[in-house]
């Protein structure tokens, strides 16, 4: 196996052109299950439609991409269950791609690169994210390519290079915002990170701080000067985000006003923040990593057999990607370890966004990003501590991972169960129910 997986590494592209091939299958088969709108499906697909009919605004809580992609996939297949679901099956292959493209730049390993992306079409989040029609699969779609972009920027050669992969994270990141405003806090990480990671670069060439701020003889983004590249990606960010709203200036009923488009900011923060009341699958930021509230996307009667799709984590990924996060950081405090470090901090800064935005109740399925942020810490802490020696235990876990998958697999695909007490097999604790 090590040898086979060692023969493709010249061969990225055809690699993940056979990843986009099993992860688009296994994302399409039995797409129509369940054959009606699920949970939150019920916001979004009328107000995709409203998008295709241009008949006036719904859902306006949320920005406009994601309801948009959605709509593309039932302009082209119909408002069913496959026109529904179909961008989403599209988001969470591109998402597969995504992990595997970030490994291959960030360890120059095709074996880490393979884990990751197996593991993130194993994690079960993805799964069930890719075949529902709702926002969170494109968010953590362009999320992960917003980072591969950064990460391509920071490997360039010349400014050139650095600066069009730069503004393409700016794109991306815009695109992330312009599905759900959980992408804001990411625009403000990329610049932390890119000025954290200039000065250790200042400090290590023994110059001063203020070093980190020019673009020349930089070991990372070189030609990229730091204020003019920040602004720079912000401009872009905001461009892009506003451009999506476009459609919503040709509606027959309140279309937009440039005006009203700034007032619709305001309006979509108040709605943002306001207090909810109660909701059986609140959970908190804290119940997430140890997966304590599961949320049934479905579970009922339909097309003659009982049937439900559990939005869970695999918890072999989900449980063993915190050890994986706590093995980085240790690399790091024992062999100043910087890519352990740097996913290791990824993965919890994206679950500190939680503790600090103010919605006043969360959901699991805002763990999304973090789970596949996951599937990037685990290849590198394998990675890291095999040190060269090539003991397959990273393959093994896979392995584990795919058993599990399918343990699971009938409640996370809509699959027919015995009866209506058939999801009991599947509760390890009472709080899954």
């Amino acid at each position: 196996m090590l040898d086979r997986i060692k023969a493709l590494g010249n061969r990225p592209w055809l690699v993940a052109l056979l990843l986009a091939i099993v992860a688009q299958a296994l994302f399409l088969v039995h797409l129509d299950q369940p054959s009606v709108i699920m949970f939150d499906e019920v916001h979004y697909l009328p107000a995709a439609q409203a998008l295709l009919d241009l008949s006036g605004p719904r859902n306006v809580e949320h920005p406009m991409l994601g309801k948009e992609l959605i709509a593309a996939g039932m302009a082209v297949l119909g408002d069913n269950p496959f026109g529904w679901r179909i961008a989403s099956t599209l988001g969470g292959t591109a998402t597969v791609l995504g992990v595997f493209a970030f490994l291959l730049l960030l360890t120059g390993r095709m074996r880490a690169a393979l884990v990751g992306a197996a593991l993130t079409l194993l994690n079960q989040t993805v799964y069930v994210q890719a075949r529902t029609g709702m926002l969170d699969i494109f968010l953590g779609c362009f999320l992960v390519w917003a980072l591969v972009m950064g990460l391509w920027a920071m490997q360039g050669r010349s400014a050139r290079q650095v600066w069009w992969r730069w503004l393409a994270m700016g794109v991306l990141l815009g695109l992330t915002t312009a599905v759900k405003w959980a992408g804001v806090p990411y625009i403000v990480l990329a610049s932390l990170a890119f000025l954290v990671i200039r000065a250790r670069d200042a400090r290590l060439a023994k110059k001063p701080l203020l070093a980190a701020l020019s673009g020349k003889d930089q070991p990372h983004w070189p030609g990229l000067p730091a204020i003019p590249a920040i602004l720079a990606m912000g401009v872009v960010s905001v461009v892009t985000y506003f451009l999506t709203f476009l459609p919503a200036f040709f509606y027959a009923t309140d279309p937009l006003t440039l005006p009203g488009l700034f007032a619709q900011q305001i309006h979509m923060w108040q709605m943002q923040t306001q207090i909810l009341p109660h909701h059986t699958y609140q959970s908190s930021w804290w119940s997430w990593p140890l997966m304590l509230r599961p949320i049934w996307y479905f579970y009922e009667w339909d097309r003659g057999a009982q049937r439900g799709v559990l939005l869970i984590g695999n918890p072999l990924i989900m449980w063993g990607g915190l050890v994986a996060v706590l093995a980085c950081y240790w690399a790091w405090v024992r062999d100043k370890a910087i890519k352990p470090l740097a996913m290791a901090l990824l993965w919890t800064a994206s679950l500190a966004i939680y503790v600090v935005i103010p919605k006043s109740i969360g959901f699991y399925y805002y763990y999304h990003p973090s789970s596949i942020f996951l599937c990037l810490a685990i290849p590198v802490a394998f990675l890291h501590f095999d040190r060269g020696r090539n003991r397959g235990w990273e393959e093994w876990f896979v392995a584990l991972s795919l058993l599990m998958f399918g343990y699971f697999y009938p409640i996370l695909s809509g699959a027919p169960l015995a009866d209506s007490q058939g999801f009991v097999h599947w509760m390890w604790i009472g709080s899954w129910r």
